[in-house]
Formats: C-alpha cells, structure tokens, sequence
C-alpha cells in the first residue's frame, strides 16, 4: 500500500508539473504573440539621416602617404515613426576617402529621439597625419584638377525601439552618406591642400541606413 500511494503521488507531481509548464508555455506564446501583433500594428520605420553640409579645417597631404584631415558635419536624423521612440547607443562618425578611412572615430553621447522628432548633431571628425595607400596622392591630384572631393561619412551605432513601457533590444544600424564637395580652383597657400580651409560647403545629401 505504501508503494502504490508513492507511486500515486509520484504521478499527481508529474502531471502537475507538466501542467505548470504548459501553462507557462501558452502564457510565454501569448505575450509574444501580443508583441508581435503590436509590432505589426505599429510598423517601425527606421530613422531618416541627412548630411547637410560639411566645413572644411585641414585635408592635405604634405608628406607623401600621410593625410591630416579635420572637418566639421552637420548631420540631422528625424524618427517617422509615430507611436515608437529610439534610443540611440554607441554612436560614432568617421569619414572616408577613396575606400579608406581618414579620420578616428568621433563618439556622440547616447540619446532618446521622441515620436516624428528631429535632432541635428555637429560633430569634428579629424585625423592627424594618417598613413594612407600610395595611389592617394595621385587620386588627390586628380580631385583637385576636376574641382570635386568624393567623401564618405559613416555613422554605426545601435538603436533600440520604445513602444509604451516596452523597450527592445538592441539592433546594429549603420548609415551612409556619400558627398562630393564641389570647390572653384585651388587654394594659394602651396601646402597640399585642395580645397580652401574654413569653408562651409552646404551639400544636403540624404544618407542610406540600414538596421
């Protein structure tokens, strides 16, 4: 008798344990299910980014190889979305000539954008004497003889959406904007520069982003 109440009670345990761990189950589906559907509902746009214009402090190469660059970007981002915010995390920005990058990485605090807002930034991006391919100087001679310098300014970092109190984890994104800065002539002062320091050249180009 003693057996068979143990045995009895071994299968109460049993099935009340696989019970519990349905009901958690269905509950665990449920609230995925209901994060799903609101996700849907709500269909996040990833945010918008435009370069609109870069200022010119330093970009030559007087010592063959090396490149001392230095600007100045006004970048502006606008979240679409209307019922999800973004906070955006370990953000940084460098820029890159002809496939390689020229400056370091400049961070920018972390921050929340709200519902449709807009927030502009204006980093320094710069580098110092930064050792470069040999085919730059050449490419920077040709820049300078058509009056254009084709630039890249990147953007990565991670996002997270916030829906009401849910906050989600966080996505890699990263941003593109590709510029080419027109300028007349060639500036006088003889120091490998092409293009003339302390200039504001307004360029409005939109980016592509990618999360």
């Amino acid at each position: 008798m003693a057996y068979d109440c143990e045995k009895h009670c071994k299968k109460k345990r049993i099935k009340l344990l696989t019970l519990i761990g349905a009901v958690v189950g269905i509950l665990i589906f449920l609230l995925l299910l209901s994060i799903l559907i609101i996700w849907a509902v709500l269909r996040p746009t990833k945010p918008t980014f435009l370069l609109q214009d870069v200022t010119v402090y330093a970009f030559n190469a007087t010592v063959p190889s090396f490149l001392t660059s230095n600007f100045l970007l006004t970048i502006s981002s606008r979240n679409p979305n209307r019922r999800i915010g973004i906070y955006y995390e370990d953000l940084h920005v460098s820029a890159i000539y002809r496939n390689q990058q020229i400056t370091l990485h400049t961070l920018i605090p972390r921050f929340y954008q709200g519902h449709k807002e807009v927030s502009v930034w204006s980093p320094f991006v710069s580098g110092t004497a930064v050792p470069v391919a040999p085919f730059i100087s050449t490419a920077l001679n040709q820049d300078r003889d058509v009056g254009a310098l084709p630039l890249l300014v990147k953007i990565e970092g991670r996002v997270r959406w916030k829906v009401g109190n849910f906050i989600s984890g966080r996505y890699q994104f990263h941003v593109n904007c590709p510029v080419v800065i027109k300028f007349d002539g060639c500036p006088p002062s003889g120091d490998g520069s092409i293009v003339q320091y302390n200039v504001k050249y307004q360029v409005v180009q939109r980016c592509h982003v990618s999360i």
